[in-house]
């Protein structure tokens, strides 16, 4: 199978699963024995989330982060440093503990809309 149509019925798969994600946990029958890891951040100004992801056997990364109190399904995409994850025009940034959250409409300049992350333990 051509592997661009792979990783789309993958995302398609996820993002059907993303709406459920508060009612039933995310599984993925399709990649099996991907399990999720999960982690508390707390940020800057109070904010905390939830942050949910996981790894497959082929490479590719999601993670599950919460945007205006929905859960966006984000992909792993190239990043010069850390882990860079796309939803829409939202980007979770992780660097080791560290994470960010922005807004690609406000600006390629803009600062994050929700910074300062650092995962709790």
């Amino acid at each position: 199978m051509n592997p661009t149509i792979a990783a789309r019925g993958t995302a398609a798969a996820l993002l059907a699963c993303a709406a459920c994600a508060a009612a039933a946990p995310l599984t993925f029958p399709d990649l099996p024995g991907v399990e999720p890891q999960t982690f508390d951040y707390a940020c800057a100004g109070g904010a905390t989330l939830h942050v949910s992801y996981w790894s497959t056997a082929n490479g590719q990364s999601f993670a599950l982060v919460p945007v205006n109190g929905k859960p966006l399904l984000f992909v792993d995409t190239i990043a010069g440093s850390g882990v860079r994850y796309l939803a829409n025009r939202y980007v979770w940034w992780t660097k080791g503990p560290h994470a960010d959250l922005y807004d690609t409409m406000a600006g390629p300049n803009a600062p994050p809309i929700v910074a300062g992350c650092v995962e709790q333990h």
